[in-house]
């Protein structure tokens, strides 16, 4: 078994790093301290490497050339055999038999578009509330923290007065340290509502700050995803192909008759024949007489011994399955064969 990778230039991938996947690491966003600003205005983020996607061809054959492969591979679709493909494209029905075309809005990037800008929206919104929730955070953290330092000051302030008084009266060390334990004890309890609350604040402006250095990333990312997709916007026509539509509903009335005659009135070796096969029949010259009751249609022989065979055998089935025509007249069909000094007067193509 072998295995060929072709490079696919119409679809582009993310760049693998280099190495494994496991000492890979992300590059980290670059740090922009202007986020915060409040006139700070996205831009798109700068695009992703890319690469062509890799296809692997499998082959269980050995020894064969990945080139040879590959070429195997992009001519597989149009080298195979289709009966149906066989029928039709002698018909015509490749043909475009004209169309009028107006230019018209491209629903599917539209809706891409909208969704787009509505997340770059909503990122925007989100972002700006992320940033004032921040601010105010922040405000409260620094009015908590000076508020904290204060009341530091003042109590450590009174709880030094009050051991100094208990030192100016003179009080024994029994008495002393645990009084002392008991005011620093009731201090830091104190003191402990206040710095809790300034970290509560803290952790709010810093939550809130991650959250808008996250919106604003965001916006970049979505930037960028507009400028893909308005680069890769491809111009979009509606089509007015009725003629064609017409036209392609007579081609395939005719080769539904052409299947018809062929499965009733061919021989059996006719049972897969395509329309090239049956053409000739149907193109032969002949002379053509109309009676009242009847129509007679005399066909000028092949050239061909076995040609001659098979369609004596269609005229001889006709003769017992009879076909009359939509005025009621009967339809037959006879051979006459010509010889080159004969002349044949009257020719006509039977369809």
């Amino acid at each position: 078994m072998c295995v060929a990778l072709v490079r696919d230039l119409r679809r582009m991938v993310p760049h693998a790093p280099e190495g494994s996947e496991e000492d890979y690491q992300p590059a980290p966003y670059p740090d922009n301290p202007s986020w915060f600003d409040a006139e700070w205005a996205a831009t798109p983020a700068p695009p992703v490497a890319t690469e062509p996607a890799l296809v692997p061809i499998v082959t269980t054959a050995t020894g064969i050339d990945p080139v040879e492969l590959a070429r195997a591979y992009t001519r597989r679709w149009p080298t195979q055999e289709n009966v149906i493909r066989d029928w039709l494209l002698p018909l015509g029905l490749d043909t475009n038999h004209g169309y009028s075309k107006a230019p018209v809005r491209n629903s599917e990037v539209e809706k891409k578009r909208a969704t787009l800008e509505k997340r770059l929206g909503n990122a925007k919104r989100w972002g700006e509330q992320a940033r004032l929730a921040s601010l105010r955070a922040q405000k409260t953290s620094d009015r908590r923290w000076k508020r904290a330092k204060a009341r530091s000051r003042e109590a450590y302030s009174e709880l030094n007065r009050e051991l100094a008084d208990l030192e100016a009266k003179g009080a024994s060390e029994r008495e002393y340290r645990p009084r002392k334990r008991e005011l620093v004890v009731a201090v830091e309890a104190e003191m402990e509502d206040h710095w809790r609350g300034y970290y509560r604040a803290l952790g709010i402006c810093n939550r809130e700050y991650a959250k808008s250095q996250s919106y604003c990333r965001d916006q970049q990312e979505i930037l960028r995803e507009l400028e893909a997709l308005k680069a890769d916007e491809r111009r979009m026509y509606e089509l007015d192909d009725a003629k064609d539509q017409i036209m392609t509903a007579l081609k395939l009335a005719l080769a539904n008759l052409g299947m018809w005659v062929r499965d009733n009135y061919f021989p059996a070796e006719y049972s897969h024949a395509t329309w090239q096969r049956i053409v000739p029949f149907l193109r032969l010259s002949g002379r053509v007489v109309r009676e009242v009751d009847k129509v007679a249609v005399e066909l000028r022989a092949f050239n061909d011994r076995g040609l001659n065979r098979d369609l004596t055998g269609i005229c001889g089935r006709i003769a017992r399955e009879p076909l009359r025509l939509l005025d009621g007249r009967l339809l037959s069909f006879a051979t006459h064969c010509v010889c080159r000094s004969e002349p044949y007067a009257r020719d006509r193509h039977v369809a």
